[in-house]
């Protein structure tokens, strides 16, 4: 539009502006016409530039972004554009900010008040005065001003409603000469007349271009409604044409990204560099100078060294880049949680599982419970889920009290914020309770809670005493029906909601979360694949009742400690730019009731605070089986939504044939990816991807092929009509018309033993089976479908739970988790040969291959622990004559294998008992528990073979810690005892030698000496785990290990290979022995 170089102004409300210093034929306009396009922070019009070309604020995207938003972003906001986050550089005319670089070109806005050709401050009152009165306003009506008028001023957002309707634009009286009246100017007091003030009273004001003019307190008050009123925008990552309502500060990511100071890592990840230097010239020398007297105790050592270097590879390279993260709590209220309207944070589905209540007793299950439902989340969206595998009238009148004791413990908790919200831990806790509580009435309560809670605990421990002895005929329900549960492989399913049903609210008349109670159906004859069934069944019964779009699975022994722990796991999974691809939050395992030196490394510090902030670094952690919060459709099997690509940039400038010769091969080569990939697209078992669900082709389903869509549907999901309906919902919620009891039916339906049959359960979607360790197997199959997990460690850390902190079931844990990486590793899902092509990426691979095949090293390990027994029984040794070349190799990589441990105890913040503990128990569990899990599961999957090691309880000692000093006995103990006897005799036997032979003997002693004292310092806290508190060995396992010792050493003297076949090699020593 051409203006004739006027001033224009008016009201964005209105669509109008006004023309000053115009001809008769101005009139009032759209505002469209100056630019066309909207600003998408405030909403306003973007205006045109002096060259009339719109205001363009990104020159990357083109983002449309007005003048004055962008100069806000600049000055208080992040600084970049809110749609390809490229940081905003300075545009002529903006004020500089902090981080703008420097130009050279000079700003228009010094040229524009030049004071060097003599106009000072007070040419510039003159000129205001001198503009005023050549505009043609008569001196009279300048003298009736009323004081502290104003010129309306334009609104860059909704109308004021301070600011009546007549004032929001810019008004020329009806006195101008050269002006368009659009309404009348309201003058408050007449007596008071405005004086003008122009700058520059010489320019012309048709100098001045046309645009918008805000004053000082316009401004400040457009910030301030930038802060308290909800600004639209769009999500990065979200759909494409959904607005979400955000403030200024809700606009900012939920969380961030911590990198590990460069000051550490960098010398961390050159130290890599070096030990794998090292480690080449260590086995150069170690190849190149075989010991022929020993030839094949060299041979087996140097073929342990190379499987360990192999193994440290796969550990290490996984930590390359490790990284912590920070939530903001603050930002998810703001964004979700709006004063006066209901949450908008996304429900939550939790499960917790136990089997057997004689072994995980009851009222640590009722602990874990109440923790849940006094979650500080939204009471409508929370519902807890119990699943009992072992079908026990025990769990089930147990949680019967629990639902009636949280009643009271609900808003207790709630009133006063206490933490941890199990009320067995809150009361044990040794601190100051009265620590920032205020309230006169909390000690008061306190106690009346405290007296409550232990009324509830003889409850249930009466409950206990009474499931001891189980009547013959089985226990009756109180209305005398039998417990359907009376056989724990033969019965019905059975679903029973405690919590949640109109009228269950609390003693202060609050609702509750919904508590449920799950058993699923067991009949002879069905593989009910133990935990990930149990799982299974959870995800299909709440996906009925409830179907929240998370699922939180917690342990029955891990409570809530971090009451935030939920909203913690939604800063990322409800992050608008990242949320979308993640798949799971996993927290770290914190324990209770390990005893202060943690001598079996039941804490496992090393592997979640450094390990698994390594993959956190990389495609995300591995779940680990407890702690962990689900995506629903990641479960379900879907892919992760992929990111479009931007097109290529194309070049015109050149013919099309200078492109056919060397383009030619690059189309090819892409034609075949892309027949590759469509293949594989087509073989895929996925029905449909995520991100097309998210663009909307689930709403189009039914309009498609109903028919074959629901057969698809139900060949993957099963026959359930209303659970593969809610699998179509993305952000969960139930179907409104269908009542309580159909919905308790259909539950019923998907918890029966046949329901999985001739369906993806257990192989694309839910839990994985084929193994015990089905965490790994799942997070794995995650990981391949493109998806990504997260590690979020809290402050305060968001779960606690128990471990065992006996030598034997310690040992037995340790067995439960190499067996199910063995039965991955001999299975089709083993990730050196499984999930390419997909979204895994080759760092993250290495770490499944990891945990996968350690099991195998404890062959090695096991043969290389027992080389310093033979080496001192036999006085070979496994290297040659040390040169001064060899020690300084020697020297460098111990020197290397110890720097690089303490670096990551430093970027870890894991201390050095812990990092030792955890090497110590690495030999342990390697010689026993994973020997043992080896050959387990080569008999069970290669031979169909069942083998079960038994713990069988002895004598407790009372006392604090006193189950660290029980004694257990397991065949695991045998062959760590073994090695420890073997090379204390060994030990005995190279130093009594070298006493009888002289001086010369002991230098060679010295490296056989270190060799054995390695293994046995390494063995000592499992020595100390027999000798028990009385400092004594079990009978049993001395008769044992001494026998299979003795066994040992008489087969080597007998098969001795360093002897020669023909006799010992007789000598003439020299001296006549006949006189």
């Amino acid at each position: 539009m051409n203006t004739g170089g006027r001033l224009v102004a008016g009201s964005h409300n209105r669509n109008e502006f006004v023309l000053i210093n115009a001809d008769e034929s101005a009139r009032i306009r759209s505002v469209q016409e100056l630019s066309g396009q909207i600003c998408q922070i405030c909403g306003d019009e973007i205006e045109l530039t002096v060259d009339g070309d719109s205001f363009v604020a990104c020159n990357e995207c083109a983002f449309p972004v007005c003048r004055p938003c962008y100069e806000y972003e600049r000055r208080e906001g992040n600084q970049a554009c809110p749609q390809c986050k490229t940081r905003y550089k300075r545009i002529k005319g903006s004020p500089r900010v902090e981080g703008d670089e420097e130009e050279d070109d000079t700003d228009d806005l010094d040229n524009e008040f030049d004071y060097r050709n003599g106009v000072g401050p007070d040419q510039v009152s003159e000129g205001m005065l001198f503009s005023r009165r050549n505009s043609g306003i008569p001196q009279s009506d300048l003298d009736s001003a009323p004081p502290g008028s104003q010129i309306p001023l334009l609104t860059y957002d909704n109308e004021d409603i301070d600011i009546s309707s007549d004032r929001h634009a810019l008004i020329v009286p009806p006195s101008l000469g050269h002006g368009t009246k659009v309404h009348p100017v309201p003058l408050a007091d007449p007596s008071v007349a405005a004086h003008p003030r122009p700058m520059v009273p010489q320019k012309d004001i048709a100098v001045y271009g046309y645009g918008s003019v805000a004053w000082k307190d316009r401004m400040e008050e457009w910030k301030k409604k930038q802060h308290e009123k909800l600004q639209v925008v769009k999500h990065e990552g979200g759909d494409g044409d959904e607005d979400f309502p955000m403030m200024d500060e809700g606009r900012q990511p939920l969380s961030r990204k911590l990198p590990i100071k460069s000051s550490r890592i960098n010398p961390y990840r050159m130290l890599i560099i070096v030990r794998l230097v090292i480690l080449g010239l260590f086995f150069h020398y170690r190849i190149l100078h075989p010991v022929n007297d020993a030839y094949p105790l060299w041979l087996i050592s140097v073929i342990c060294e190379i499987w360990f270097a192999v193994s440290w590879v796969l550990d290490q390279f996984p930590k390359w880049y490790p990284i912590e993260r920070e939530t903001y709590l603050d930002r998810l209220s703001l964004r979700y949680e709006k004063e006066g309207k209901p949450s908008e944070l996304a429900a939550v589905d939790v499960f917790v599982s136990t089997v057997d209540p004689m072994k995980e007793p009851p009222l640590i299950t009722a602990n874990t419970v109440l923790s849940i439902l006094a979650v500080d989340y939204p009471v409508d969206k929370v519902a807890c889920y119990v699943s009992d595998d072992g079908a026990a009238m025990l769990t089930f009148e147990a949680l019967s009290e629990t639902a009636e004791f949280a009643r009271k413990w609900v808003p207790f908790c709630k009133k006063y914020s206490i933490e941890p919200r199990a009320p067995e831990w809150y009361f044990n806790q040794k601190m100051d309770y009265l620590k920032n509580k205020v309230h006169p009435s909390f000690v008061r309560e306190r106690r009346a809670m405290k007296r409550d809670y232990e009324e509830f605990k003889v409850k249930i421990n009466s409950l206990v005493a009474t499931a001891q002895k189980v009547p013959e005929e089985g226990w009756t329900m109180q209305d005398g029906t039998p417990w359907p549960g009376n056989n724990v492989r033969d019965h019905p399913g059975m679903i029973q909601v405690f919590l949640g049903q109109d009228g269950a609210r609390d003693v202060e008349n609050n609702e509750l979360p919904p508590l449920v109670y799950v058993s699923r159906e067991k009949r002879p004859g069905f593989d009910h694949h133990k935990k990930a069934g149990a799982m299974n069944s959870l995800i299909r019964v709440s996906g009925v009742l409830s179907n929240a779009p998370y699922l939180l699975n917690v342990d029955c022994d891990h409570y809530i400690n971090n009451s935030k722990a939920l909203r913690e796991a939604m800063c990322f999974m409800m992050d608008p730019q990242s949320g979308k691809k993640i798949c799971y939050v996993q927290f770290p395992q914190r324990f209770d009731g390990i005893d202060r030196h943690d001598r079996y490394s039941n804490r496992n510090v090393v592997f979640f605070d450094i390990n698994m902030k390594g993959l956190d670094g990389l495609q995300g952690p591995i779940y680990v089986g407890t702690g962990c919060v689900f995506r629903r459709q990641a479960l379900y099997g879907y892919d992760a939504p992929k990111k479009k690509k931007l097109p290529g940039k194309t070049c015109n400038c050149w013919p099309k044939w200078c492109c056919l010769c060397c383009g030619s091969r690059k189309n090819r080569k892409k034609n075949t990816k892309d027949k590759k990939k469509k293949n594989r697209e087509a073989s895929s078992k996925q029905i449909h991807a995520l991100e097309n669900i998210e663009e909307g082709t689930r709403g189009s389903i039914a309009e498609k092929s109903p028919e074959a869509m629901q057969l698809k549907l139900e060949k993957k999901f099963g026959q359930s009509p209303v659970f593969v309906e809610s699998t179509v919902m993305e952000n969960g919620g139930v179907a409104r018309n269908a009542s309580p009891a159909s919905l308790l039916r259909e539950a019923i339906q998907v918890i029966s033993c046949g329901y999985e049959d001739k369906t993806e359960w257990g192989k694309e979607i839910g839990w994985i089976y084929g193994s015990v360790t089905e965490d790994i197997l799942t997070g794995f199959k995650m990981h391949c479908h493109g998806w990504r997990s997260v590690y979020c460690i809290p402050k305060r850390p968001a779960f606690k739970g128990s471990a065992p902190i006996n030598l034997s079931d310690r040992l037995h844990q340790v067995l439960r988790w190499a067996l199910g990486s063995v039965e991955i590793f001999l299975s089709r899902h083993c990730p050196i040969w499984y999930g390419y092509g997909g979204g895994l990426k080759w760092l993250e691979r290495l770490s499944y291959i990891n945990s996968v095949v350690y099991p195998w090293t404890s062959i090695p390990l096991l043969v290389y622990c027992s080389l310093p027994a033979i080496c001192l029984l036999t006085g070979k040794f496994i290297v040659p004559e040390i040169s001064n070349y060899a020690s300084i190799l020697f020297m460098a990589l111990f020197l290397a294998i110890a720097v690089t441990g303490i670096l990551e105890m430093q970027w870890g913040k894991v201390g050095i008992d812990d990092w030792w503990r955890n090497e110590q128990f690495w030999v342990i569990g390697g010689v026993s528990s994973h020997l043992f899990a080896l050959f387990q599961g080569l008999l069970k999957v290669l031979a169909g073979v069942n083998t079960n090691f038994t713990v069988t309880s002895k004598a407790a000692d009372d006392g604090e810690f006193s189950e660290l000093y029980i004694f257990k006995w397991t065949s695991l103990l045998i062959p760590p005892t073994t090695l420890l006897i073997v090379n204390v005799i060994g030990v005995i036997v190279g130093v009594s030698d070298a006493i009888n032979n002289g001086y010369d003997s002991w230098g060679p002693l010295f490296g056989r000496l270190f060799f054995a004292l390695w293994v046995i310092i390494h063995l000592y806290p499992f020595l100390k785990g027999l000798l028990g508190k009385q400092d004594r060995m079990p009978t049993i396992i001395l008769v044992w290990s001494i026998l299979l010792a003795s066994i040992l050493t008489l087969l080597w003297v007998r098969v001795n290979p360093f002897v020669s076949k023909d006799g010992p090699v007789l000598e003439i020593c020299g001296l006549n022995c006949d006189n």
